[in-house]
């Protein structure tokens, strides 16, 4: 009989002290989180730890938080909510981690065991809410199972395509004493593409005379950033990135096209029309992306694409490749390196006029009617170290970020492809958080900024030096651009009355500062850095400033003379 080796039980523990041990095995440094009644026993348990537990006053923000730094850290961002509108208000976050594939682990506190089926305070089926919108939902009923579904939680968030997962803690469970071992730490499995596949990678390569590389998704790092860099080099590849995922190719340099995503330059359109050879790494290809499904044919696209995905589920969804492979970002990047170009590269000019078309989308932001300039932000903004992490939830005010400033290093962008209201400040306290020797820069728009505003007293509290720029038109600026689309005149539902935010910012205990005068943007913004407080600068943008490329008022016109010629 084959007998195996065991390891010496710990002391009896209770559920809470074997949940927060479990966290700390698996590398826990930091969690967010709103405390609840239902989870006490955890939050005593994590007291006695060197966990950084950040004290957050709404469960959408926390949720948000523990995203972004996941985003950062390629690790399981922790968030800990109470029951019932606890875990509802952090749904918001759990739908950014689920479209944008990022690894989080939202723990909810639970009514008692006992209670369950009568409709007790608060009580909600955890499995069925999160049931589509996570990648995994369970409640522990046996404290001694704690290791076992931990560890294969972060298993689940990180493996394939990550994503969020929730478990919900009976607070009776949590209170049990049990005799169970830890589970070993984890470390997620990379999916490595065959040598097979290179080969066919390469011999592709070879026969292309109009290539272009397209990076995406999540479980990037900045080795394999570098690693994709070294081979567009040696290839002379066109390379551009898919909706807010700036990050993974620096814009200075001279191989980057530009991010295929809202607002897109219409020359890259034509150039991902044009190529013979797309290979997509990482990324899905997903409805932004793909603008609206109609770059390619389906489920034929028309075109060699080669898609890496580290799912093999994601991998001809839509889009049926010529060429799939299955292996994570990293792996992926590292198998590059074997590689080799053809003896003669005949797309030099395909990347360069790439290249110069980004340039001329992308270089020099218009003015804009008022007396403040988005242009001066965005110079500002590129004369900021590379490793600021600059952040933004959604809203026409982003379009300027995304068009103009020059993301240049990994870890320097925070943006939800789910296009989530509120993300950016909450991503941005996260950031600092995560990074407190780097800079991080929330740019809000007015609706925007007050979705998750509160969390000016988490920054402050915690002492957190993030920067938020307020762009306040008075509106929520992408629904009126739509509105004055499609019902000109017929303006509803889409104005907003809005605070001074600069004392809005003073009541917190923060720094604050108003600008209506473009000559006073940068000197405000120098003196929020400079003030080493959390800070606002409330900026007040005219509302004809609707797009870098169009005003309001000439929106309405072109939709009233559309309509009168019809």
């Amino acid at each position: 009989m084959t007998s195996f080796p065991t390891r010496p039980l710990p002391p009896a523990r209770s559920g809470a002290r074997l949940l927060v041990d479990a966290l700390l095995g698996h590398g826990v440094i930091r969690a967010f989180g709103v405390p609840g009644e239902s989870y006490l026993d955890v939050l005593d348990a994590m007291s006695d730890t060197e966990i950084d537990f950040v004290v957050c006053r709404h469960e959408g923000g926390a949720a948000m938080m523990a995203e972004a730094s996941a985003k950062l850290t390629g690790r399981p961002g922790i968030c800990f909510v109470t029951r019932g509108p606890g875990a509802t208000n952090a749904s918001a976050g759990v739908h950014v981690a689920q479209q944008d594939s990022t690894p989080m682990i939202l723990f909810v506190g639970q009514i008692g065991r006992a209670m369950r089926g009568r409709e007790a305070f608060q009580e909600v089926d955890y499995r069925a809410v999160f049931g589509t919108l996570a990648k995994w939902a369970v409640e522990i009923d046996d404290a001694a199972r704690i290791p076992e579904i931990l560890a294969r939680a972060f298993r689940v968030a990180t493996q394939g395509r990550p994503g969020p997962v929730v478990i919900a803690l009976p607070e009776d469970m949590l209170a049990d004493i049990v005799d169970v071992p830890d589970a070993p730490a984890f470390e997620p499995a990379e999916t490595w593409p065959g040598l097979t596949d290179m080969m066919r990678l390469q011999k592709l390569l070879w026969n292309a005379e109009r290539p272009l590389l397209m990076l995406g998704g999540s479980r990037w790092n900045e080795k394999a950033v570098a690693a994709v860099k070294r081979f567009a080099e040696r290839f002379d590849l066109p390379v551009c990135v898919s909706f807010r995922r700036q990050m993974l190719f620096p814009a200075d340099h001279a191989c980057y096209a530009g991010d295929v995503g809202l607002g897109i330059n219409p020359k890259l359109v034509k150039r991902l029309k044009a190529a013979d050879l797309v290979i997509l790494a990482g990324g899905r290809l997903g409805e932004v992306p793909s603008q609206g499904y109609s770059l390619f044919g389906i489920p034929d696209p028309g075109v060699d694409i080669v898609h890496v995905h580290a799912d093999p589920d994601e991998i001809g969804r839509v889009f049926q490749p010529a060429l799939a492979i299955n292996a994570s970002p990293q792996a992926f990047a590292a198998a590059l390196e074997g590689v080799q170009p053809p003896q003669t590269l005949r797309w030099s000019d395909w990347r360069q006029e790439a290249r110069a078309d980004y340039r001329a989308w992308s270089d020099q932001p218009p003015a804009n009617p008022g007396p403040v300039q988005m242009a001066t932000l965005v110079h500002w903004l590129r004369s900021l170290p590379a490793d600021t992490a600059i952040c933004n939830g959604a809203g026409n005010f982003a379009t300027w970020v995304h068009r103009f400033h020059h993301f240049r290093a990994y870890g320097s962008q925070l943006a939800p492809t789910s296009g989530s209201m509120g993300y950016g400040f909450p991503a941005a306290i996260a950031a600092r958080r995560v990074h407190p020797e780097r800079l991080a820069v929330a740019v809000c728009g007015d609706g925007d900024f007050l979705m998750t505003g509160q969390e000016l007293a988490t920054a402050v509290q915690h002492k957190i030096p993030v920067l938020v720029v307020v762009i306040d038109n008075g509106m929520y600026g992408t629904i009126r651009m739509h509105q004055e689309r499609e019902f000109p005149t017929r303006v509803f539902g889409t104005s907003l009355v809005n605070p001074d935010f600069a004392a809005y910012a003073h009541a917190f205990g923060a720094f604050g500062a108003r600008v209506e005068r473009d000559e006073d943007f940068v000197p405000a913004l120098d003196a929020a850095l400079a003030s080493g407080k959390p800070a606002v600068v409330h900026v007040r943008l005219d509302p004809e400033a609707i797009t870098p490329t169009t005003t309001l008022s000439a929106l309405r016109e072109k939709s009233l003379g559309d309509r009168s010629v019809s």
